[in-house]
């Protein structure tokens, strides 16, 4: 292999060697986003109304909605960042892979290049003729004829090493060409999972404002108006059902009962966002442990569950299906029977039991279909 080769492979191994250093990071692209970057997209101070002045009904009703959106970017934002540090889990693998590849093509191309050698000392010892050759010239019949066989056998073996060595060299390249792409990838995915971040606790920040302008008596009067809306949802959602007293309540598979059974466990455990348990969830981290639990690992991400598990028809929904939520798929909840869901809400909140259609529902998934 020439020098140019020898030197990206040797970089390549280094900088791959060097990730099992770094903290485990994660990568992918962030759900475009078309609003305001994080600062402007954050209410101003003068949303809330000043401290030690009461709020109206509307003013607080406007403040639960611009509540309820900062943290519904917030959740999206998260979602980018998860799928992000599954990815980038998944090529730093690929990257070590490769370097382990490497160094075994680098250990075989010096082997081969041994034999090789040895075969071309072998001639020159022999005046330039393998010894298959030099017995052909002997004037013993049998001698000859052994000798055509040994001379067949040490061609063959000759362009073995060549073909081998050839093939390995060609091995070598591939390897090294595609640790440098994953690489880049990598660094590259880094950067955007850095930005989700930023956008994450930004959002939340701004959201905490402006509940800490609120009294005491105000983020009460906020609370009840978050229940009152989640409740009228509910009461909406359930009248389109066939039974609306209950909602869906299908009968669940062994392994839907124990996602449930699962996912029901971690009530009361707070809300953290990129956390897949065991003290803490965001709402896809529950739901895809909820799954793995059950032996049916699932995508990480809300918006990958949506993407890539069968969707079924709201009518015929059981327990240990999973409920997506919002058009960009940014939340999920796990479907426990009659109307019901389990799911860790959002940062400041804890896992908790909540109406199936209190918040607007994008469409159902099944793990298990």
């Amino acid at each position: 292999m020439n020098r140019r080769h020898c030197a990206a492979a040797a970089i390549t191994l280094v900088c791959a060697l060097g990730l099992l250093t770094l903290p485990a990071q994660a990568v992918a692209a962030p759900t475009p986003d078309s609003s305001p970057p994080p600062a402007a997209s954050a209410p101003a101070a003068s949303s809330g109304p000043p401290s030690g002045q009461a709020s109206s009904e509307r003013d607080l009703e406007k403040i639960r909605q611009e509540i309820e959106t900062l943290y519904r970017k917030a959740g999206a934002a998260t979602d980018a960042y998860n799928l992000a540090e599954e990815q980038a889990k998944k090529q730093s693998g690929e990257i070590v892979k490769l370097a382990k590849a490497i160094v075994d093509g680098q250990a075989k191309i010096a082997e081969l290049k041994d034999r090789a050698g040895a075969q071309a000392r072998e001639q020159y010892r022999n005046g330039g003729l393998p010894p298959g050759a030099q017995l052909v010239l002997s004037d013993d019949p049998q001698l000859f004829l052994d000798g055509i066989n040994k001379v067949r056998t040490s061609q063959q073996a000759n362009k073995t090493v060549l073909a081998q060595l050839t093939r390995t060299q060609e091995d070598l390249e591939t390897y090294t060409q595609d640790a440098s792409s994953n690489w880049q990838k990598l660094e590259s995915n880094r950067v955007r999972q850095a930005e989700a971040k930023k956008k994450i606790n930004a959002r939340i920040a701004a959201a905490e404002k402006l509940e800490s302008q609120l009294e005491k008596k105000e983020r009460d009067r906020l609370r009840q108006l978050e229940r009152d809306a989640a409740n009228r949802a509910q009461s909406a959602w359930l009248a389109t059902l066939p039974t609306p007293s209950t909602g869906v309540s299908g009968e669940a598979t062994a392994a839907g009962r124990a996602a449930v059974a699962f996912a029901s466990a971690q009530i009361g455990k707070p809300y953290v966002w990129g956390a897949t348990g065991p003290g803490s969830y965001d709402c896809s981290g529950l739901t895809s442990q909820a799954w793995a639990a059950a032996g049916r690992p699932i995508p990480r991400t809300s918006q990958e569950q949506w993407r890539l598990l069968p969707r079924i028809d709201i009518q015929d929904m059981r327990p240990g299906d999973l409920i997506i939520y919002h058009a960009d798929a940014s939340h999920v909840g796990m479907y426990v029977g009659d109307g019901a869901i389990v799911h860790s809400p959002r940062p400041g909140r804890h896992v908790t039991l909540a109406g199936a259609g209190s918040m607007k529902i994008l469409g159902v998934v099944r793990p298990d279909k």
